[in-house]
């Protein structure tokens, strides 16, 4: 984005909005299990189902200190599935606790390697600390699991573009999120910027 001001007015705030919605696909929403890998052979008694659904309401809610309380005794009773941690590590984060959110997604990932949720959310909070080659190798390892996985694929064509100016990386991933969600506008408005941009 350094060359905005070598490009016309309009294209300058073409390039400024695509920046803006890029950064915006990386908001973190709470995850229930399916779908993100999930562990459904584990059995989960009723009281510890009720409050993580509960939990799930306050974060949509935007009440992050219930959240955090409540996913803390969700922990506390049920230790092997990964979306509380998940989910704590986003209450924490969207608290401004980076150093608890961290260690809540490190758990989700100690539970389910390379989950994809866990993992995204991880690299988008290492991407923001600045911590680019820990986020890489966190999308790629998930990715790896994980290939069709649209955040992971998203957000690391992200990195690429944004942080890394890895033209090739921003270019397959966006492409290849292009496979799995042919109608996503920005992106493609995002791939031939890049093309313009790169030839």
């Amino acid at each position: 984005m350094a060359n905005i001001r070598r490009l016309p007015r309009a294209a300058a705030a073409l390039a400024l909005l695509s920046t803006l919605a890029l950064l915006a696909s990386c908001a973190s929403t709470p995850t229930r299990e399916k779908g993100t890998g999930d562990l459904s052979s584990i059995h989960v008694s009723g009281s510890v189902n009720r409050d993580f659904e509960r939990s799930l309401e306050f974060l949509k809610g935007e009440q992050y200190p219930e959240a955090i309380e409540l996913l803390q005794e969700v922990i506390k009773r049920e230790k092997r599935l990964p979306a509380p941690y998940v989910n704590l590590g986003i209450a924490y984060k969207k608290s401004g606790n980076e150093k608890n959110a961290e260690e809540a997604f490190l758990h989700a990932l100690e539970v389910a390697p390379n989950h994809a949720v866990a993992a995204n959310e991880l690299a988008v909070l290492y991407r923001e600390q600045g911590r680019f080659a820990e986020a890489r190798k966190l999308y790629t390892g998930a990715l790896a699991e994980n290939p069709d996985y649209l955040p992971l694929v998203k957000n690391l064509g992200i990195l690429c573009d944004l942080y890394l100016q890895d033209v090739p990386c921003a270019l397959a991933q966006f492409q290849h999120y292009l496979e799995l969600e042919p109608d996503d506008k920005d992106v493609t408005i995002w791939v031939a910027d890049l093309k313009r941009r790169h030839g």
